[in-house]
């Protein structure tokens, strides 16, 4: 338990904290209504082209960086407020990542202008040298909260949350990872430890609330949804309803496609909203918050096939 502590203690010291604006307190005093759009993806995968023209219609010319890169493009055109986030493996599974090492999906996710991801597995496929070489072309945070990376060489190159502001709306990011241990070889994360996503997660939310008085809390997840056939491993669904103070969780790992956002009853018996939209983006994800006085009042959750990214957006 000290350990954990001194370590959130450590990793929280190592953001920087941001002074809240004359302007965001004006905001919320004047009863504005904030409409903060989320755009996010999970597990990518390297899969830079879409999918070869097939008989599977699941896959089928579906997909592609550009696709993607064009629908985003759109809904920026039309909206004030958009998060652009990330819940992990974005490289391994085409020849891409293994000509390229991962650098070529962080240059075109900055590209598209990412704000925040976290780390997935895979993320470790090339060891923490491979990371450490990668990581300059990612243009924007990757934030993992439940990663030590103490006497290893990403030693303090990763914080465990991002603060964010829109339109007087302080939004803050943190992620977690999932157990590495019998996934990926021990060479490949050498020293790093692992601590539980779920106590990790609480004191996440309560330094993104209490103490850096955010609007908004978002939590990237590489745990996995749910295991079914063994409910005591450590899931997405477990974090939702075992934590208070997170309004999104955005997953990733267990390459889940939710017909539509999903709802949960948290440990203070307030909502908190779930997503996962598959893998190989092949669909974006969208949710719309929309706050007054600093607090979320409502919300739109868009269902998985209504951002498809297909050659229609070519």
């Amino acid at each position: 338990m000290e350990n954990r502590r001194e370590f959130i203690k450590k990793a929280s010291a190592a953001s920087l904290l941001t002074m809240v604006p004359v302007g965001n307190l004006l905001a919320k005093e004047l009863n504005q209504t904030q409409k903060i759009t989320i755009l996010h993806t999970n597990d990518q995968h390297s899969r830079i082209e879409p999918f070869e023209i097939s008989t599977d219609e699941n896959y089928s010319n579906k997909g592609g960086f550009a696709r993607r890169a064009n629908l985003i493009h759109k809904i920026r055109q039309q909206e004030e407020n958009v998060l652009l986030l990330d819940a992990g493996d974005v490289v391994q599974g085409t020849p891409y990542f293994n000509l390229f090492g991962g650098d070529l999906e962080y240059k075109l996710m900055s590209q598209m202008g990412y704000d925040v991801g976290t780390l997935g597995n895979h993320e470790f496929d090339n060891g923490l040298e491979g990371i450490k070489t990668r990581m300059p072309h990612a243009k924007f945070e990757i934030v993992i909260a439940n990663y030590d990376f103490t006497n290893t060489l990403m030693e303090g190159f990763f914080k465990p949350y991002k603060i964010i502001q829109k339109s007087g709306v302080r939004i803050g990011i943190f992620g977690v990872g999932v157990d590495l241990n019998g996934m990926v070889s021990r060479d490949a994360y050498g020293e790093m430890k692992y601590l539980d996503p779920i106590e990790i997660a609480q004191d996440m939310s309560r330094i993104l609330r209490e103490e850096e008085k955010c609007d908004l809390v978002i939590c990237l997840s590489h745990i996995g949804y749910e295991y079914s056939y063994d409910d005591n491993i450590v899931s997405d669904k477990h974090l939702a309803q075992k934590t208070s103070g997170i309004d999104l969780i955005i997953g990733g790992h267990t390459h889940t496609f939710l017909p539509k956002p999903e709802e949960y009853v948290n440990a203070k018996g307030k909502t908190v909203l779930y997503n996962q939209v598959g893998w190989a983006g092949l669909f974006l994800g969208r949710i719309d918050f929309y706050l007054q006085f600093g607090k979320v009042q409502n919300y739109t959750a868009y269902s998985l096939n209504d951002y498809p990214v297909d050659e229609f957006l070519s």
